[in-house]
C-alpha cells in the first residue's frame, strides 16, 4: 500500500514537471523566438502609362502573361502622329530653304564694297541669317519630337514581369501619363515579415531566414535586409486644430505592435511560383547568441 502511494506521488510529480517543462518551452518558442506567421510576399509593381494620348487600336498581351523588357503591350492610333511628323518635316524643309537664302544674302552683302552697302545693312543681313539658322534648328527639334511621339504610340514593357489585372481594351482612350497596365517585376520579389516589437532585439542584419509558404512548397532561404523605422500611431491622430487628439480610453490588454522587417529572398527554385500578396511564415536564425547588437545599432554603425 505504501509503495502504491509512492508510485502515485512520483508519477504525479513527473507529469507536473513535464507539463511545466513543456509549457516553458512552448512559451519560449512563441514569445521569445524570432519567428512570425504574419509574413507577406511582395513585389515591385510598375504602372505603365502611355507617353502620348490617343485611341488604343491593338492590345498584344493577355492577363497574367509573362512579358520581357521591350515587348509591345498595346498600340495607340498612329495616324495623327504620322501626320504631325509629315508637317514637321515640311516646316523643316521650308526653314532650311529660308536659312540658305538668308545666309547667301549675308555673304553677298559682306563681299560688296562699303561704299555700296552700309554697315547697318550688312549687320542686318547677318542677324537675319542667324535668326533663320535658329528657326531651322527649332524645326529640327520639332521633327525629332514628332518622330519620338510616333515611336511612343507603341507602349512596351519596361521590365521582365507579369501582366496584372489587365483592364485596357481596343477602342479605349489612353491619356498621356495615366497608367493603363500593371506589370509585376518578376525579379523583384521579397518578403515582409511583421514581427512583434518584443522580438526585434533578437533580429540582426544579415541573419539567415527560412520562408515557409502556405501549402507544400519547399522552404525558401533568405536573409534580413532592413527594418522599418516607423509605423502609424492610431492612438494619436491630429485634431481639427492640428493638435494631438489623444484617446482618453486606455486598454489594459495591450497587444505588441508589429513592425515590418524586409527579407531578401536568396534563391527561388524553378518549381516555386511566387505570388505577391500571399502569406508565409518567417523564421529567423540569429547568427549570434549576443542579441545586444540589434538591427538599429548595426545600421548606425
Amino acid at each position: 500500500m505504501k509503495l502504491k502511494v509512492v508510485v502515485r506521488f512520483v508519477f504525479t510529480i513527473t507529469i507536473f514537471a513535464t507539463a511545466i517543462f513543456a509549457g516553458e518551452k512552448l512559451w519560449d518558442r512563441h514569445m521569445n523566438s524570432p519567428w512570425t506567421r504574419d509574413g507577406k510576399v511582395r513585389a515591385e509593381v510598375v504602372n505603365v502609362a502611355a507617353d502620348v494620348s490617343g485611341i488604343v487600336v491593338q492590345v498584344m498581351v493577355k492577363d497574367n502573361q509573362l512579358v520581357h523588357k521591350g515587348d509591345p503591350l498595346f498600340t495607340i492610333d498612329r495616324e495623327r502622329y504620322a501626320l504631325a511628323l509629315s508637317q514637321a518635316n515640311a516646316r523643316l524643309a521650308a526653314s532650311k530653304a529660308q536659312m540658305v537664302m538668308k545666309e547667301q544674302e549675308a555673304e553677298r552683302r559682306a563681299r560688296v564694297d562699303a561704299a555700296v552697302v552700309s554697315t547697318e545693312n550688312r549687320e542686318n543681313a547677318r542677324s537675319q541669317a542667324d535668326a533663320a539658322e535658329a528657326t531651322y534648328q527649332e524645326a529640327v527639334v520639332a521633327v525629332d519630337t514628332a518622330r519620338l511621339n510616333l515611336k511612343r504610340t507603341e507602349v512596351r514593357a519596361p521590365v521582365d514581369g507579369y501582366i496584372a489585372n489587365l483592364n485596357v481594351h481596343k477602342g479605349d482612350f489612353a491619356s498621356a501619363g495615366v497608367a493603363k497596365v500593371a506589370v509585376i517585376d518578376k525579379n523583384s520579389f521579397w518578403v515582409y515579415g511583421y514581427f512583434e516589437e518584443s522580438k526585434l532585439r533578437l533580429l540582426h542584419l544579415g541573419d539567415p531566414v527560412e520562408i515557409r509558404l502556405l501549402g507544400n512548397a519547399p522552404v525558401l532561404k533568405g536573409h534580413i535586409e532592413s527594418l522599418a523605422k516607423g509605423i502609424s500611431d492610431h492612438d494619436n491622430p491630429t485634431g481639427r486644430e492640428l493638435l494631438s487628439d489623444v484617446n482618453p480610453i486606455f486598454n489594459w490588454v495591450r497587444l505588441a505592435q508589429r513592425v515590418p522587417v524586409r527579407i531578401k529572398i536568396d534563391d527561388v527554385p524553378e518549381n516555386v511560383q511566387l505570388v505577391a500578396g500571399t502569406t508565409c511564415t518567417v523564421i529567423a536564425r540569429p547568427s549570434s547568441p549576443d542579441h545586444s547588437g540589434s538591427i538599429e545599432k548595426r545600421q548606425q554603425g
